[in-house]
């Protein structure tokens, strides 16, 4: 795929995606969270380069919403939906839904959401859900014990790209690798050439480690993994949360062993380290403490040898002999020939505090000896070139048993790595589903039939016990409405009686409908349009130069495509009556011309029919009367019916009420 062929993706956007490891398979899925994890890219971007995916790969280059009235219609549709999403993942993954008129988009989009309206959204699941998020990736470990050598540039600059956490070194001969090996625990070099070297140090040969970073640096694997636990273990709790709910996330259940995963992460600390190994802790701490013990073991043999000396006879006074000693005397031939014994005793008990302490093995505790010792002295003296030498040896045995631990460890979770992003996908793809089911459950909603011009037997519009989860009201006491249009017709009624609430349900119902989702509605069949027009109501007369930029509107809408949907809500209101009925008359007669269907809400509807030169549809939401001062209204539209106006039900109210011929004159006026 040639990235910058994606609607809204440029050369700099694509350098990021190039970024990802698999770019064209990851913007492709439409995976929100994996596309956000190219540099600089987030997850409201990634909805977008994700949509726009979806669009190249239907074909799908229109513009369904054409006015800002249907694509505020298509936010709060959004809107709505979102509202019932638990991860913020969900949130921003609705917005790769939209309006299409392409039909195999429409149809993509009716089978995630024919999967997503069967599903039970459990309590349980959704609270699972709230510590869901999406993978992230570690910052780059740098790794100072290990580094990796070769003799030649191209694979030198090669290394340093796919292994940014280790050191490139550059050598010419075994010598070079030789030096390498004194300063770094372990050296791996990457020439073939090198095959057969004999050198001091861990040091190996490996032409291939480039290919295989697990092996070569299993500590990006191990930070990934770190990373992520909470991530992973939320996304393996909402999959047995779902699968206890008998509502299992997928078929075959999770991707991956969550025993497994879970034994894995038990051997993991949270900054990518081996935990929970006890041979490991005990060189750890060996080496952390080597310097205290060593204090604390000079210590117990000073304490040995100054009871001895209180205690002993010797020719001087043994309080005298002690001052003079810890004056700084020379003591040593006098230790050698009076205490010998009790000196010795004193090192022994310095030694075998310092192997208790340490914990070590029979080995180490052989050079744990060669730190005391020597010539007799008070205070006892330690040997630090032993002490270091022991330091070498107990974190060269440290860092042997961690790099063994860590391979095996990356070695166990390089199969997870695949399978733990599916596992984390479809824990976040659930909230989606789940939120599509929600409101399918909380509104009513039912997948209508989107058909293709002339696929049905009239196009159009046509639904059933429709009702708006737009009105200010609780939507169990919206009235439901049914209503179906094809072609050009004029919408009359009284005030307040829902014309302008019917136009939103209607184009709530055509929006959601052709974003492949369940809409408010008993039943609906909608023709896929291409163009979505739907005109709000003017707030007062225009100005000259307003009122001549609306007639450029709609100039350039009787000009266009067929297969539009054309709402409009009291044109009336941009000029004076007379002229208006005019207007609307003749855009009215220029869309019956075309594969239009049309909808305009008026209360000139019966001006408009007798301006107009031929026979308008005229649809009316007819008042059965006034009730207390209420009107009591039917909000069905009733076909081929001009309703009643609001001053007419109140002059026909008083005429039935108080009669007289002044009223009757006034209703004979309608």
């Amino acid at each position: 795929m040639e990235l910058e062929a994606i609607p809204g993706v440029g050369a700099k956007t694509a350098a990021a995606l190039r970024e990802l490891d698999d770019p064209a398979a990851t913007v492709e899925s439409g995976d929100v969270a994996a596309i956000a994890r190219a540099p600089g890219v987030n997850e409201a971007r990634a909805a977008r380069i994700a949509r726009g995916a979806i669009r190249r790969r239907h074909g799908d280059d229109g513009r369904v919403l054409a006015t800002d009235r249907a694509r505020e219609l298509y936010r709060e549709a959004i809107d709505l939906l979102r509202e019932r999403t638990v991860t913020d993942y969900a949130a921003k993954r609705l917005e790769t839904f939209y309006p299409s008129a392409s039909a195999s988009r429409i149809e993509e989009a009716q089978s995630f959401a024919a999967a997503a309206t069967a599903r039970d959204p459990d309590p349980a699941v959704r609270e699972a859900l709230a510590d869901c998020a999406p993978l992230a990736d570690p910052p780059t470990v740098r790794v100072r014990d290990r580094c990796l050598a070769t003799a030649d540039a191209e694979t030198l600059a090669r290394a340093e790209a796919a292994v940014p956490e280790l050191s490139v070194e550059t050598v010419e001969d075994a010598r070079d690798v030789s030096e390498l090996g004194r300063s770094y625990a372990s050296v791996i070099v990457l020439d073939e050439s090198f095959a057969g070297l004999d050198v001091e140090g861990d040091v190996s040969v490996r032409p291939d480690a480039l290919e295989s970073p697990a092996g070569t640096v299993p500590e990006r694997l191990l930070a990934f993994f770190a990373e992520n636990r909470e991530r992973l273990e939320a996304a393996a709790a909402v999959h047995e949360a779902a699968a206890a709910a008998g509502e299992p996330v997928s078929e075959g259940g999770p991707p991956v062993d969550l025993d497994r995963l879970r034994d894995a992460l038990s051997r993991l600390d949270d900054d990518g380290t081996i935990a929970g190994d006890a041979e490991l802790d005990r060189l750890t701490a060996a080496v952390d403490d080597l310097d205290a013990a060593v204090s604390t073991a000079a210590s117990v043999a000073d304490d040995r040898l100054r009871e001895a000396i209180r205690e002993r006879d010797v020719t001087i006074e043994g309080t005298d002999f002690l001052s003079l000693v810890e004056q700084g005397a020379r003591v040593d031939s006098l230790l050698d020939r009076e205490l010998a014994d009790e000196y010795d005793a004193a090192v022994d008990a310095a030694r075998e505090h310092l192997a208790d302490a340490l914990r070590l093995e029979p080995e180490e505790a052989e050079l744990a000896e060669r730190v005391f010792g020597g010539d007799p002295s008070f205070p006892v003296d330690h040997d630090e070139s032993a002490v270091s030498r022991l330091r070498t040896e107990l974190s060269a045995a440290r860092d042997r048993r961690a790099a063994t631990l860590k391979a095996d460890l990356a070695s166990d979770l390089g199969d997870l790595r695949e399978p733990v992003e599916a596992l984390v996908r479809d824990a976040l793809e659930l909230d989606v589903e789940l939120a599509i089911a929600r409101f399918a459950r909380d509104f009513d909603c039912t997948l209508p039939e989107v058909v293709g011009p002339g696929e049905a037997a009239s196009s159009g519009f046509r639904i059933e016990g429709g009702r708006s989860p737009l009105l200010d009201v609780d939507f169990a006491a919206v009235e439901p409405v049914d209503y179906g249009v094809s072609g050009a017709t004029l919408l009359s009624g009284v005030n307040s009686g829902g014309k302008t609430s019917t136009l939103d349900l209607v184009a709530l119902v055509v929006v959601l409908a052709q974003m492949g989702l369940p809409v408010p509605a008993e039943s609906a069949t909608v023709e896929r349009f291409e163009e979505i027009h739907y005109y709000a109501k003017s707030q007062g007369t225009l100005d000259a130069g307003a009122f001549e930029a609306t007639l450029r509107d709609f100039g350039d809408l009787v000009d266009g495509a067929d297969g539009r949907l054309v709402l409009v809500d009291e044109l009336e209101s941009i000029t004076e009556p007379g002229a208006s009925a005019k207007i609307i008359a003749g855009i009215l007669e220029a869309l019956d011309e075309q594969d239009t269907t049309a909808v305009f809400v008026s209360h000139l509807a019966r001006e408009i029919r007798d301006a107009a030169d031929f026979a308008v549809a005229v649809d009316g939401i007819e008042a059965e009367g006034l009730v207390d001062g209420e009107l009591r209204v039917n909000r069905s539209p009733k076909k081929g019916h001009l309703a009643r106006s609001t001053p007419e039900l109140i002059v026909e109210k008083l005429a039935d009420d108080r009669g007289g011929e002044f009223y009757g004159d006034l209703l004979e006026k309608f």
